[in-house]
Parts: C-alpha cells; sequence; structure tokens
C-alpha cells in the first residue's frame, strides 16, 4: 500500500511536542524529511501534493484502548441514551425513557418472523434513567414473553434479559450463579452482570462473540476510526486470536490496501490455546504485517463504575449495591502475568476501581523484583479511581497510565451524584497529576463503550465538562500539547510503537490525521467540533469525504 515519494505541504503540520512544520517528504510509506517546502526539496524529488495547504495535520491518532465492538452497530441495533455515530458515518438518536426503548424492541421484533428467535440489542445503561427502576425483565416482557431478548449495556460488563431467555436457559430462584441479580423475592431479575453470568446465555453470547471474530465487524471498526481521524488502533481482549485460522484470515484482511488502520489486537493470558501461553503468543505473531502487530497482551481484573461492578474501596460505592467482583483472583495475578514479564512481554490491565489498581500494582512490583526490567512499560488501563498514593507507586514502578477521560462527559454527574460521589469524581481520571509527576500516560474512548475518536477524548481531558455543565476536577484538566501528545506518542508508546508511529520524524511511518483547524490554537471547548479531513496511512490520502 505503500505511496511513492510525495511532498505533503499543509497550513501547519504539529509534529511532536510543540515543533511545527509546513512540509513533510514520504518515500515508501516512511518519512524523509520534514520542515520547509524547501528542506523537503532537498531531501526529496517527489512531486508536491497541496491537497492539505488549507488543513492541519497532526500525527495520526493512536487509540491505545479499544474494542471491535464499535464495528457491531453496523448488525446490532443501538439503543444507547446519547445520540452516536455509526460506523457509515450516519448518526443513531439516542433512546430516552423505558417506553421508547419498547417501542424500539417491538418494532425489531416485528420485523423477525420467527416468533422464538432471539433478539439482541446494544449501548444501553440503566444508570441515566434516574427516578426509574432499574432495567429488569418485567420491562422487557413488555415486548415478548416468547422471543429471548437480550440488552447489552454500554460497558459490555452486564446484559439484561427478559423472562424468556431466563426460561430458555433455566436460570431461575435456584440457579447458584451470585452474579445473576434477584429481585426482592430471590427470583433473578433479568439482569447478567459480567462475562460469566452473560455466557449463561449460551446461545446469544456466543453469537455475540461470534460476531466479533468477524471479518466484516474488523472492517466495520476500522471504517468507524478512520472517519474519527484514527490511524493505529487496538482490540483489547480479542478472544478470537486463540483460532489459528482465524489469525490469518485476520492478517489477510489487513493486509489488504483497503484496510485503513494499523490494527493491533491483543489476547487475554488464559485466551491462548495450549499449556505454553507465551509460546502461542509467538506463534501467533507470525502473522505480524504492515497493518497488524501483536506487541501486548491484556488482561481484564473488575467490572465497571456506573454497573457497580468496579472493586472499589475507599469507602465503597456513594449510592446503589455493591456488585463488584475481581475477574482474577488478586493472589494469583502476578502468576497469571509471570511468565509474559520475563518473556518481555508489555501487559496491559483493565483496573476500573482502586482495589483493582492496587492488586495490579501488587503484581507488578512482584514481578520486578524477581525479574528486573526497567522498560516493562505495563499499563493499568482506566485507573480511573487510581489514588494519589497509588499514583506515587506508579510512577516509582514506570507503570504507565490510559485514562478512561471519556467518563467525564458520558458518566461524570452519574458518579458525583450516585456511584462514587463529589469527591472522588473530582480527582477521577487524573490526568493532570500524572503529567506533573512525569508519568507516561494516555487516554481511549474504549469502543465501543463510547464513540471512538480522539478529538472527543482530547475535549474530556482539556475541558472536564460534564453533560449538565459541571466541571468535575478542574486541576486536573489538560493543555492541547499534553493532551495530542498523550493521544498520539503517548499511546504509541504504551504499544512499544513509538519508533514506528506517535510524532511526525523522519524514519517513522507516514501516518497524519488531517484536521480542518487546528486542535491547540482554537477555545478548549470548540476541540470536539473539529472536521476530520480524514488520514494518510503509509503516505497514502484517505479522504472521509471529497
Amino acid at each position: 500500500m505503500d505511496a511513492q515519494d510525495v511532498i505533503f505541504t499543509a497550513k501547519l503540520i504539529r509534529t511532536k511536542d510543540g515543533e511545527t512544520a509546513r512540509a513533510v517528504a514520504v518515500r515508501d510509506g516512511r518519512i524523509v524529511a520534514v520542515g520547509s517546502l524547501e528542506d523537503c526539496q532537498a531531501e526529496s524529488s517527489g512531486a508536491v501534493d497541496n491537497t492539505f495547504d488549507g488543513r492541519v495535520l497532526v500525527p495520526g491518532f493512536v487509540e491505545a484502548h479499544s474494542h471491535v465492538t464499535e464495528g457491531l452497530w453496523s448488525v446490532i441495533p443501538y439503543v444507547g441514551w446519547f445520540d452516536r455515530p455509526m460506523p457509515d458515518g450516519s448518526v443513531a438518536l439516542g433512546i430516552r425513557t423505558y417506553e421508547a426503548l419498547v417501542g424500539r424492541l417491538k418494532e425489531l421484533s416485528a420485523a423477525i418472523p420467527d416468533p422464538t428467535q432471539s433478539l439482541m440489542v446494544g449501548g444501553f445503561d440503566p444508570i441515566y434513567f434516574r427516578g426509574a427502576p432499574r432495567l429488569n425483565r418485567e420491562v422487557l416482557d413488555q415486548v415478548s414473553t416468547l422471543r429471548p431478548i437480550l440488552v447489552l449495556h454500554a460497558s459490555l460488563h452486564l446484559a439484561t434479559v427478559n423472562s424468556a431467555l431466563l426460561t430458555k436457559y433455566g436460570i431461575d430462584r435456584m440457579h447458584p450463579s451470585s452474579s445473576v441479580g434477584r429481585d426482592a423475592t430471590g427470583d433473578p431479575d433479568g439482569e447478567l452482570r459480567e462475562p460469566p453470568a452473560m455466557s449463561l446465555a449460551r446461545e446469544e453470547f456466543r453469537g455475540f462473540v461470534g460476531l466479533m471474530s468477524d471479518p466484516a465487524t474488523a472492517v466495520s471498526f476500522a471504517t468507524a476510526a478512520r472517519y474519527a481521524g484514527i490511524t493505529t488502533a487496538t482490540d483489547l481482549a480479542a478472544s478470537y486470536l486463540g483460532n489459528p485460522d482465524l489469525a490469518a484470515k485476520l492478517a489477510a484482511l489487513t493486509a489488504d490496501p483497503s484496510f485503513p488502520i494499523r490494527l493491533v489486537p491483543a489476547q487475554q493470558p488464559k485466551g491462548f490455546a495450549g499449556g505454553d501461553p507465551v509460546a502461542a503468543l509467538e506463534k501467533l505473531r507470525e502473522h505480524t504485517n504492515d497493518k497488524l502487530s501483536f506487541p501486548i497482551v491484556k488482561i481484564v481484573l473488575d467490572g465497571s463504575i456506573q454497573g457497580w461492578t468496579a472493586m472499589v474501596g475507599s469507602g465503597g460505592y456513594f449510592t446503589g449495591s455493591d456488585h463488584g467482583e475481581f475477574l482474577y483472583p488478586p493472589e494469583q495475578l502476578a502468576d497469571l502475568m509471570r511468565p509474559f514479564h520475563q518473556a518481555g512481554v508489555t501487559i496491559h490491565c483493565h483496573c476500573n476501581g482502586d482495589l483493582a489498581s492496587e492488586a495490579f500494582l501488587d503484581a507488578v512490583e512482584t514481578l520486578i523484583a524477581e525479574h528486573p526490567w526497567p522498560d516493562h512499560r505495563h499499563t493499568m488501563q482506566h485507573g480511573q479511581l487510581i489514588t494519589p498514593a497509588q499514583l506515587v507507586r506508579s510512577k516509582e514502578l514506570g507503570v504507565s497510565l490510559n485514562f478512561f477521560v471519556n467518563h467525564i462527559w458520558f458518566w461524570g454527574d452519574q458518579h458525583h451524584d450516585l456511584t462514587v460521589g463529589p469527591e472522588r469524581a473530582n480527582r477521577m481520571n487524573p490526568c493532570g497529576s500524572a503529567q506533573q509527576m512525569g508519568i507516561p500516560f494516555s487516554f481511549h474512548s474504549d469502543a465501543g463503550v463510547t464513540p471512538i475518536g480522539h478529538l472527543h477524548t482530547m475535549w474530556c481531558a482539556m475541558n472536564r465538562v460534564t453533560v449538565s455543565g459541571r466541571v468535575l476536577g478542574e486541576n486536573q484538566r489538560l493543555t492541547g500539547e499534553q493532551a495530542l501528545h498523550a493521544a498520539t506518542l503517548g499511546a504509541a508508546r504504551q504499544l512499544r510503537m513509538d519508533d514506528e508511529i506517535g510524532s511526525i520524524e523522519i524514519g517513522k511511518r507516514a501516518d497524519f490525521t488531517v484536521l480542518d483547524d487546528d486542535p491547540l490554537s482554537v477555545d478548549p471547548m470548540a476541540v470536539r467540533e473539529i472536521r476530520v479531513w480524514g488520514t494518510v496511512l503509509g503516505g497514502i490520502k484517505q479522504p472521509n469525504r471529497s
């Protein structure tokens, strides 16, 4: 897919950490010169391309925590609260009442001829429906008592099902799982918390997992990423990688010149087949190509804060019932991580609650004492409720942080009023503290939990404004330059790809995000309104519009 010699000029090129240029020369997909047009012409005989003379180039955005589930909106109906961009560039309208939800589900159900065929939708989050009972089987039974219905929550850590689905799998009051929600009488209320309980809906859950491994989903995801200006994106906890046939198909898919991003899938350690997970990872790496790599592994340690399933200490939840649970026993975490640490494989670990953060830091400390590795780059994903003391430990242990700053907008008011209360909500996702302490960090969308797009994550990190207009943690705000670094080189470092991507420098891949305005010059509140023209990947222009 690499381009031949070309010199791109632009109104402004943000190259790296405050440095700027007006031209960049590309040869065979890599940068060979940066500076003025004269500087680039001294190095390259390529034709001058002035397509971007009225626009701004920044390093290609790097999304270090996303999932191909963003691509599922092409096949799974969306029923979330917020209006949401779809992979094809359209916008799905949000649903704001249970009545609207039931009406939408009835429409979808009426379009399925077989009355016993299951219906699955996604993106719903009952935390927004203040004053209403939490979504339960009785609400969904208004749609059908015959057709099994599964509603995936926005966090993908919970689902709500109707009575027909509970009956289908014998999930009744005698069911032993503590992750099955219960009503006041002890009967299942339809809420299935975390994957072990969600998987009780065997056929439907397998269908959901199967969609994640469908090549069409990866294409849809990559298209959505490109629309948002992302040039490199992860698919964390990619369970399908354990299937060698699917890994080979993914390699062929990404090698196609039309595939528009660099994809970085990460398997969970227990998802590798066979007795030696490191050897299995090395086997997987045989499928590496210019647009597919496997530099890291991913562990999911706890649940979601807005679902009350994250492991929250420091006083527990502000309101609501604590359903937090470790998905791996903390005392076994170091054992799970040890083979990868010793083999020089960077580990990313999902830690929403502070108790999960502490368990991960404990495990890293144990492994570093056993097997010193100064540049391990082990990364705490989310780290939303990381405490000041844990920030200090992260600095001392060399742990990187990848904050879920989108929570400030999407759930900030709910965290302030319902989940963790004002004090902790104001110090959630402490980008400012990490910046001041010199802790390497980035931030992410966790797509498809929230829409993929770093202009929005930058906006959240720079403004920390909630839907109601409340500012959470003003002292944790970032400058535009700091936010752009996190969205590019900071994220690339966590993927051990900062020698290849993340800045516009000689020798790196010619990956650029093309914007209609400069995110460092506009009012911080206007950053997310900047239009994305498209991207340049390996020197090839990929416009979103003509």
